[in-house]
């Protein structure tokens, strides 16, 4: 017997019944997906309008970053990972494994420059970098790094070098009861050992940052009169950095208060940035020149020369990204999304090893061919390098032998002088960390002058000037 079929009327029913209750869950479940989206959006504008959480309260005696990092913990994430060693095709470090010594405790180095290159040994004779010389690793390693060098075996440097190698803020304004220029004065002329005692910690958070506000901030008194120096001689005195300079400027400033060329001036050692004339490597050289300051006499010649220490600030200031407009922040400490937050990567490291945040945000190319574009023009100015190092090395050992074989006085001197022309704008390239893409250029024009130094270092020593034949 079968169960007779429902009349219509009730079909429609059960069936309307089915719809209001499918029509109900879907506005239930659409309702509670539209409130989460809007719970998401009002958390992530909250996130974005408290870029940080005051945990702790800083103020202008906390040099400890990981102080600072309660309050900023994102950017303290990427400070850290300073240590991490990583090179690009010419530059960067690479990690070398070493036995500790109770002498030096370091497990890991950088590769060694001389050993890559022993020209660099031959150009630097008789100075203390032709000792060690290694490929500068992250901020996290520049304290201990200084510290450790065989250079601190052969000579004895002064606490000058502790201005770029340690947090020197809060060291500086004790020692100067309050005066930051008064506390640098007496560092200086201290021995280097006894300087690093009064440091705690590689550069910090408290170097460019006001505890206060957070704006950024100039603390090394090497570049505050530097770039006083250098304003003045583009007609703009009484530069104070901390009040004239622009926000964007001040994302370039920062860095350059250390990676620059400098010299120790005087018996008072006190570190000079060279810029009272300008900062091409010509208007350097004319500072030099009329202040009469050389580095050390070379082992081998003889001559007076100089050593150009790592003119980033200089070199980037004669290439397309500063007349850009671009800071140094822009490509070696670019912006980073993380959740709704904008936060500034503080891993400082190549553009090229983060082409997709430190490029592309403003050249629409593929990495393959951005990193293609780098390396060619840091391939030209490596072979361009070379033939100025073949060339002064040239002339150094010409200079020796015509040294030996009694070449007048006055041909010799000539000659030394070249030299040290030579040596200088070499190594303005040769130290610059980027291979000469910060302004490729100029930066081959100035290898183009040191060899141009070095053929006329050679033409000196020719019999006619005054040398007598080879023997």
């Amino acid at each position: 017997m079968t169960e007779p079929d429902k009349a219509p009327g009730t079909r429609r029913r059960f069936s309307g019944v089915r719809l209001v209750v499918a029509v109900a869950v879907a506005s239930a479940l659409a309702a509670a997906g539209v409130t989460a989206l809007l719970v998401n959006i009002m958390e992530r504008k909250q996130e974005a309008k408290n870029p940080f959480y005051r945990v702790v309260e800083l103020d202008d005696t906390v040099t400890d970053p990981a102080v600072w990092g309660k309050n900023f913990p994102l950017q303290y994430d990427s400070y850290r990972r300073t240590v991490d060693q990583q090179r690009t095709r010419y530059g960067g470090s690479e990690a070398v494994a070493r036995t500790p010594t109770q002498a030096d405790p370091r497990s890991v180095v950088a590769q060694s420059r001389l050993e890559e290159d022993p020209r660099l040994v031959t150009m630097w004779s008789g100075y203390a970098f032709a000792t060690d010389f290694r490929e500068e690793r992250g901020h996290a390693h520049m304290l201990e790094d200084q510290v450790f060098t065989e250079r601190q075996h052969v000579t004895q440097q002064p606490g000058t070098c502790i201005h770029c190698h340690g947090s020197v803020y809060v060291p500086y304004k004790k020692l100067g009861d309050g005066d930051l220029i008064k506390g640098f004065e007496k560092m200086n002329q201290m021995p280097f050992m006894e300087a690093r005692a009064l440091v705690e910690h590689p550069v910090s958070c408290i170097d460019c940052h006001d505890p206060t506000t957070m704006q950024l901030r100039v603390t090394r008194p090497g570049f505050i009169e530097g770039i006083a120096a250098l304003k003045a001689s583009q007609g703009v005195p009484g530069f104070k950095v901390n009040e004239d300079a622009t926000r964007q400027e001040m994302r370039t400033y920062v860095c350059g208060q250390c990676h620059v060329e400098y010299y120790f001036k005087g018996k008072e050692k006190r570190l000079t940035y060279p810029w009272a004339k300008g900062i091409t490597v010509d208007q350097i050289m004319a500072y030099y020149d009329e202040d009469g300051h050389t580095d050390w006499t070379h082992k081998l010649t003889g001559a007076k020369v100089l050593k150009a220490q790592h003119p980033e600030f200089e070199m980037y200031n004669q290439g397309i990204h500063a007349r850009s407009g671009v800071a140094c922040a822009d490509c070696h400490m670019p912006f980073q999304r993380v959740g709704a937050m904008k936060v500034s990567d503080h891993q400082v490291r190549s553009p090229l090893l983060n082409i997709n945040r430190a490029c592309q945000t403003c050249h629409k190319w593929s990495e393959a061919e951005l990193l293609e574009r780098a390396e060619t023009i840091q391939t030209r100015t490596f072979q361009t390098r070379n033939l100025a190092m073949d060339a002064l090395v040239d002339l150094i050992h010409d200079l020796e032998r015509a040294q030996k074989a009694g070449m007048p006085e006055a041909s010799l001197a000539k000659a030394r002088d070249f030299q040290k022309r030579a040596q200088f704008y070499l190594d303005f390239v040769e130290a610059e960390n980027s291979m000469g893409f910060h302004a490729d250029q100029e930066a081959v024009r100035i290898l183009g002058n040191s060899i141009n130094f070095s053929r006329l270092g050679q033409n000196a020593l020719r019999p006619e000037s005054g040398a007598p034949a080879s023997p």
